[in-house]
């Protein structure tokens, strides 16, 4: 048999931004690939009609994340900003050491360290640190906030666009979750290089949100700003709107992360390991336009934002 066809890989968070084209990516090379899903969806079953095997199951479920860890050669962890992460990553090493798993990749964020004032965030630094005590061929991928984060936050009026964010002047440079994919792939199907590399993500050009809002502005051809917002006010609009302690907790934190120039920076990863150009801002939204024609989940809207900066 074919080793490179022997080979099989296991994506957590398969239906997600950056699982999703990484399942699609391994298959197009000849790999066998095993999907992990939290529930059978039409998003899993397009992965199963692309090839790869689904198997449903919670990454908190320590039987059924060692089932879906048998005869793997490589994986990807990626679990979501709610509480049980080092659970999660506890019970993920434990069932691929026992499986005799090769090598993971590991998708925390760029705000991960000791110091951290998010839980979240805190809590990637150990996981990290976590799998770094198991013989595998471990990688962390530490990205910038997603290009995802413009329409998660986007506020659509019909004619015009709103950002509504507490960021002030900070820069970053988004970065596609399809764009990381390419490097999470090109780790897995290679990994020895980078054994216990931490690897910051960035997209090609840094940018504050006054210029990101030109940026969409001239790619959508309708007015689109930047509304900064103070955090206690972005967080009561959070809490107002039904979002978990633990997520709200995580983005106030990480929002004056910003502000002091944590997700700043910009580097060429994306093209060296993944062999692949990033999306550009104006490539996102050309590539999203449908995303932008109504608010994100997260978006504070102009009622919201006045009525709770009135309440103070």
């Amino acid at each position: 048999m074919n080793t490179k066809n022997n080979r099989l890989f296991l994506i957590t968070g398969a239906t997600g931004n950056t699982g999703d084209t990484t399942v699609r990516l391994l298959l197009q090379r000849g790999h066998r690939v095993r999907a992990l899903v939290h529930r059978s969806d039409a998003r899993s079953e397009n992965l199963g009609a692309a090839g790869a095997e689904i198997i449903v199951g919670d990454l908190l479920d320590f039987h059924a994340v060692s089932a879906a860890m048998r005869g793997v050669t490589g994986a990807y962890f990626c679990y979501p900003i709610t509480p049980g992460l080092l659970d999660a990553t506890a019970i993920f090493a434990q069932a691929a050491s026992e499986a005799g798993v090769k090598a993971v990749v590991n998708m925390s964020q760029i705000s991960a360290r000791r110091e951290a004032n998010s839980d979240a965030a805190r809590q990637h630094w150990i996981g990290e640190r976590l799998l770094d005590r198991t013989a595998m061929q471990t990688a962390h991928l530490r990205p910038t906030f997603f290009a995802e984060w413009l329409t998660w936050y986007w506020n659509y009026r019909g004619d015009e666009g709103v950002l509504r964010l507490p960021l002030g002047n900070g820069r970053h440079a988004p970065i596609a979750g399809k764009d990381q994919s390419y490097v999470i792939a090109a780790i897995l199907e290679n990994p020895e290089p980078h054994d216990r590399q931490i690897y910051p993500l960035y997209g090609p050009v840094e940018m504050n949100h006054y210029e990101i809002a030109d940026v969409i502005s001239q790619t959508l051809g309708i007015p689109v700003r930047y509304e900064p917002l103070e955090v206690a006010t972005f967080t009561e609009g959070l809490n107002a709107k039904g979002f978990p302690f633990h997520l709200v907790q995580h983005l106030s934190n990480v929002a004056i992360d910003y502000q002091n120039g944590i997700f700043a920076g910009t580097n060429n990863f994306v093209e060296v390991i993944g062999n692949k150009t990033p999306m550009t801002v104006e490539d996102y939204v050309n590539a999203n336009k449908e995303a932008f024609t109504k608010d994100g989940l997260y978006a504070i809207t102009s009622t919201q934002a006045h009525a709770l900066g009135r309440s103070k």
